[in-house]
């Protein structure tokens, strides 16, 4: 049974959206390939799914598993990166795939209790890894990369237009050993003016924390796998919250939605290429008014749907 008294429990997003475009049915196998606090598996749940559950923050697949523990064998949960989607859905024995969900923001609690660097509002240390056991820490990127790969890294990821500036003090500054460490500096570069409406380090540890867990190459990868392992007729949804992952969502339907790539110049397709799922939402679906705001952190949420052939 869920405890109401965890105020730090995450608040999905579109849910209603996900389930209605997702096509939930009892007795249907759906993955989560981004589980956190299990908000959008339970609503599965509670419509009769069976569901696996995936997620590369060992803290998240304890936490959920807790939560859902009450729905029996209808769950299920491995601790993961999606970009091993294939290998991973084997652990269900599900007959057929009907649906796969990726969420692609954090959950409140990774920002509120997590103690790994992903608040610009605690004095956490640096790390920001989804896996604490694997890969490189903010702290060593921050405190090791020169500043044309630190301007590169805040300009690409973050999209952020103080890229050089930030990068030159962080080269002056360093070591940065605490997310709070580093967000005083980034204030004091991006003063904050009346109207701005995050928080000027906001776009510097989104782009920190990209940086460091990989998230567009897996999420490329996650993307094409999950394609394959749909049943025809099975739906595909993706929820992301910057541009980045959007138009990483938006070209892979785009391009498998097409029978072929070739470019425009060559007559006659050479490619052979198929296509492989068909677009449900022309135009990606976003919360309500009212969603956002119950939700504030839903107000940049963009879901994007597809149908396996």
């Amino acid at each position: 049974m869920e405890n109401h008294s965890d105020a730090t429990i995450h608040k999905p997003v579109l849910t209603s959206e996900v389930l209605q475009n997702l096509q939930v049915f009892a007795g249907g196998f759906y993955i989560d390939c981004t589980l956190g606090d299990g908000g959008h598996t339970k609503a599965i749940l509670d419509l009769g799914g069976f569901v696996l559950g995936i997620d590369k923050d060992p803290e998240a697949i304890t936490h959920s598993r807790k939560r859902l523990d009450s729905y029996g064998e209808r769950f299920d949960s491995v601790q993961g990166s999606f970009s091993s989607l294939i290998e991973m859905s084997g652990s269900s024995l599900f007959p057929r795939i009907d649906g796969i969900l990726f969420d692609l923001g954090f959950s409140s609690r990774q920002i509120e209790e997590g103690g790994r660097g992903f608040s610009f509002k605690s004095n956490d240390p640096l790390d920001m890894r989804f896996d604490p056991g694997i890969g490189l820490k903010a702290a060593d990127f921050v405190n090791q990369a020169d500043e044309q790969q630190l301007t590169y890294v805040l300009k690409t990821y973050g999209e952020e237009s103080w890229a050089r500036s930030i990068a030159k003090n962080i080269v002056r500054e360093r070591p940065f050993n605490t997310s709070l460490q580093l967000a005083s500096m980034v204030g004091r570069v991006i003063k904050r003016r009346r109207g701005m409406k995050i928080h000027p380090a906001t776009k510097t540890f989104q782009a920190l924390r990209i940086h460091v867990n990989d998230e567009m190459t897996v999420l490329e990868s996650g993307l094409k796998q999950a394609i394959s392992l749909l049943s025809q007729g099975g739906r595909l949804a993706v929820i992301s919250y910057h541009s980045l992952e959007d138009r990483i969502a938006k070209n892979t339907i785009s391009q498998e939605s097409k029978n072929c790539l070739c470019p425009p110049q060559i007559l006659q397709c050479v490619c052979n290429h198929q296509a492989t799922v068909k677009k449900i939402t022309r135009k990606p679906i976003v919360p309500s008014e009212i969603e956002i705001r119950e939700n504030p952190r839903s107000r940049s949420a963009r879901l994007r749907v597809a149908e396996r052939k």
